[in-house]
């Protein structure tokens, strides 16, 4: 059974079958896009983590402002991408493990978080999108509710599974 946090129109975790050893199915959709298209299998405790720390960096809007507020989400996306500094990595986003290494991801906020994002992988499903740039907007609580409550499920079934 999948439990489904969120929209996949906008951002969605979807928690799927456990696998043995803590593992997890985990997929991750944004802007209408599955970003776990080649590694979907996480690591339970380390994946609750990574979750919970960028959900609390969300809630106290510790995202840095948009970075070119001039440009269009796609302009953004492509000069941070070029940008070789810590300038570029301080809007790293969603670096959740192995699941998302085929995505190239940014955020910033503005009155809502804004996640931009481009497939690094010719060869993944979407491969009409290659080169192209998505852009997901969720207001920054919406953002943290369904990925805390995606980290639960996760921990409180881990835990169940460890004790039972």
């Amino acid at each position: 059974m999948i439990r489904r946090f969120g929209d996949r129109t906008t951002f969605a975790v979807e928690i799927g079958e456990v696998q043995p050893s803590s593992l997890r199915v985990v997929d991750l959709w944004a802007a209408g896009k599955r970003l776990t298209t080649h590694d979907n299998t996480a690591y339970v405790p380390s994946i609750y983590h990574y979750m919970w720390s960028a959900a609390a960096r969300v809630r106290r809007r510790e995202i840095p402002p948009c970075p070119f507020p001039e440009r269009s989400p796609e302009e953004i996306y492509r000069r941070l991408e070029a940008d070789e500094t810590e300038f570029r990595e301080r809007h790293w986003f969603l670096s959740w493990s192995e699941i998302v290494d085929n995505v190239s991801r940014y955020a910033y906020l503005d009155e809502n978080l804004v996640i931009v994002f481009a497939f690094r992988r010719v060869d993944h499903p979407y491969p009409e999108d290659a080169g192209r740039v998505f852009v997901a907007r969720i207001p920054p609580d919406a953002f943290a509710a369904i990925v805390e409550q995606a980290a639960d499920l996760m921990h409180v079934e881990l835990a169940q599974q460890q004790t039972g």
